[in-house]
């Protein structure tokens, strides 16, 4: 039968093989990888690549300052660090997130106080965010995710008015804007990640931006085990005055960064067009949202996110029932698609027994307050009913085109055509999940 599920037998939309891996590596990467290999350097926070691609960085978001960092987690540790928050500080992060977001705090010595999200743009609720700041709180670190930003007019007044830090969590947003100001401009510091993944990558690695001298400064030393450089010969002195770590990027993942930023704005529209073309036409299907994009926000699409309600059909399954269904049938019919965060971050088993450092309930422990935080997740119900009906769309990114797109269309319309077949097979033996592989990863 033509229309036929795969999950029953039938032919797919999208054939194996059909959605290629991200990213575009062309002859230009190639020369920039052979030039390091060709030169005299390998590594170094002075070596040419680094110091380029932070100059060619800072030059694209409009800041004064780039540090290259060995991943998006350090950039957001070095952050908190050159701001001195340790131990007796909080710092506020969204529910819904990246581990990475509140384990940061954690490398600092701090500790993390959740605030749930906005329902629509799944960003941190500015509207959350005075009911969980103290005396103790020193920073919020605002995450634009998926490749959306978070609000942050509203976020920075918050800020301003309790003279707080704000960190940007910029990992998932490279060429976002807001209100026409790109992403990594918001805030005192921000942080990006160049993991395989993301909309500028170097396989792995990471970036942090500033104006600041003072921050600047602070973070270059804690970024090479805090040791100090002679002001004449910019040479390393060995002599730590502050703890540091080893952060530094490397030559090679350098180089290919600066060849991929050469086109970050070519494939970032190739991303918008297909998730706009996903989104017009998929709009209007019964028991399907697709993203929501407030007026004056680019978004990015490190992820295209969609949600399924169940109440709007009548298939008669919960909300996580539903989404598990409708992932096998689309995943059956070649759609790449899957869930990367299946519960809110605090209820993750490090904030529920809150063993910290070696154990020790290190830095909850350090002071009565921390020893009397609990986390609970249903404290954060936008982000639990969030996880019971989401999943990422991954394929839409180049080499990918409209051609795939349409099929992806045509796969989820005979999905959402036999819904009957879709109950049927909610529980069926499978794993509806894309594979590393599509973004070059093991």
């Amino acid at each position: 039968m033509k229309d036929r599920l795969a999950i029953e037998g039938g032919n797919p939309v999208i054939e194996p093989g059909s959605v290629k891996p991200w990213p575009v590596i062309d002859q230009r990467d190639k020369d920039a990888v052979m030039r390091v290999l060709d030169g005299a350097y390998l590594c170094g926070g002075g070596a040419p690549e680094a110091k380029a691609l932070e100059e060619e960085w800072a030059r694209y978001v409009g800041r004064k300052y780039c540090l290259t960092t060995s991943s998006g987690t350090a950039a957001l540790h070095m952050a908190l660090a050159a701001l001195n928050i340790g131990p007796g500080d909080e710092v506020i992060v969204p529910s819904h997130t990246f581990l990475a977001t509140a384990s940061c705090v954690l490398h600092a010595g701090a500790i993390p106080v959740f605030v749930d999200i906005d329902r629509r743009t799944y960003t941190m609720d500015p509207e959350k965010i005075e009911e969980k700041t103290s005396d103790h709180t020193k920073a919020i670190i605002p995450v634009h995710l998926h490749g959306l930003c978070a609000d942050m007019d509203r976020i920075q007044s918050i800020a301003k008015k309790h003279k707080l830090f704000v960190i940007e969590d910029a990992c998932q947003a490279h060429g976002a804007e807001y209100n026409g100001k790109k992403a990594g401009t918001l805030g005192d510091l921000a942080a990006f990640s160049l993991n395989s993944s993301k909309n500028l990558c170097a396989g792995e690695g990471g970036l942090l931006v500033m104006d600041d001298d003072t921050h600047f400064s602070r973070a270059d030393m804690l970024r090479m085990f805090g040791d100090e450089v002679d002001d004449e010969t910019k040479l390393r002195v060995y002599n730590a005055s502050i703890l540091g770590y080893m952060y530094r990027n490397q030559e090679l993942p350098a180089a290919f960064t600066r060849a991929q930023l050469q086109r970050l704005d070519e494939n970032n529209d190739i991303r918008i067009q297909n998730c706009d073309y996903l989104s017009e036409n998929l709009k209007g299907i019964p028991g399907l949202h697709t993203p929501y994009v407030p007026e004056g926000y680019k978004h990015v699409y490190w992820m295209y996110v969609i949600e399924f309600y169940p109440e709007e059909t009548d298939i008669g399954l919960s909300p996580t029932e539903f989404r598990i269904g409708m992932e096998k049938a689309l995943f059956a019919e070649g759609v790449q698609l899957g869930q990367w965060q299946t519960m809110p971050v605090p209820d993750q088993d490090l904030f529920q027994t809150k063993k910290g450092y070696a154990a020790s309930g290190f830095p909850w422990s350090y002071t009565e307050r921390g020893k009397q935080i609990v986390y609970r997740g249903t404290e954060f119900p936008n982000a639990l009913d969030l996880c019971e009906r989401y999943t990422a769309v991954v394929g839409f990114a180049p080499p990918n085109d409209l051609s795939l797109m349409e099929k992806y269309v045509k796969a989820f319309k005979k999905v959402f055509a036999n819904l009957g077949v879709v109950k049927k097979h909610w529980q069926d033996d499978m794993v509806a999940h894309y594979r590393g592989e599509l973004f070059r990863a093991k």
